[in-house]
């Protein structure tokens, strides 16, 4: 009756935590998405995999908690953190919606003959928006906000509201999900919405694949970011009105130079 689940970071396995390592190398049954449980192969040759593509999240999910519940002790993994943009959130609402009882593995208690129960543990990841501004430099040192460009959850007149919001309160901007195949207009929308608010330069960093092979690091201004090369495993950095660009990275200052002489 145990589930784990798991944020595997941004996809070289020398950035997932000790913790995570460990419990994927001691449970039954591992389910992910094809990619995450790809790129953790090397840890599950010997484990009942669970292995499911884009669009079938509730399934996924659903059949790891079918295996927990079955006695079996399950991992479910997510890149990144699996409780930002993950499936942390979704284990809760099929729990809740099932009125499957949940327990923190350090709560040590146990659930009566009559319960259907799961041991939980939630372990974290280093989450995309992390790993990329760690290459961009340090565009995230002051406060910022992290918003996906995925209408597929989310209505597209919320995310309208939220650019705006945070564009006008001078956030860092965090973007996700930039652009797909079939998503292909909301990155210029996106840009069209915050220039309303934010100066022609202002720094944008673009990092693809952060700590993967295909790991790609560049940056443009605002005016231009709608030609940047973006996709699906792309995290967008929008400066605040204090970012700056030295050398080849992007920063915002705490504000330190303002309190203390450095």
């Amino acid at each position: 009756m145990m589930l784990y689940v798991i944020g595997t970071g941004p996809g070289d396995s020398s950035y997932m935590s000790q913790r995570a390592i460990e419990i994927i190398k001691k449970v039954d049954c591992v389910a992910g998405y094809t990619t995450y449980i790809d790129l953790i192969a090397d840890l599950i040759q010997d484990k009942e995999i669970i292995s499911t593509g884009m669009m079938k999240e509730v399934e996924r999910v659903e059949k790891a908690i079918e295996q927990a519940l079955s006695g079996k002790s399950c991992a479910l993994v997510s890149g990144g953190d699996p409780g930002i943009y993950a499936m942390a959130g979704l284990v809760f609402e099929i729990c809740k919606q099932r009125n499957i009882k949940l327990m923190r593995v350090q709560d040590k208690k146990s659930f009566s003959d009559s319960e259907k129960g799961l041991f939980l543990e939630i372990v974290p990841g280093i989450p995309a928006l992390a790993a990329g501004a760690a290459l961009a430099g340090a565009p995230l040192t002051h406060d910022f906000a992290a918003i996906s460009l995925s209408d597929l959850l989310t209505p597209w007149e919320k995310i309208e509201k939220r650019l705006t919001c945070a564009a006008m309160a001078d956030f860092v901007i965090v973007l996700y999900n930039p652009k797909s195949k079939k998503r292909n207009w909301q990155l210029k929308r996106a840009q069209q919405l915050i220039l309303e608010h934010r100066e022609d330069t202002t720094p944008v960093g673009i990092i693809t694949g952060a700590m993967r092979e295909n790991q790609n690091i560049s940056f443009t201004t605002l005016d231009k970011m709608d030609t940047a090369q973006v996709g699906m495993q792309t995290v967008v950095f929008i400066g605040s009105s204090a970012s700056l660009r030295y050398l080849d990275f992007l920063f915002t200052p705490r504000g330190y130079s303002k309190k203390y002489t450095i």
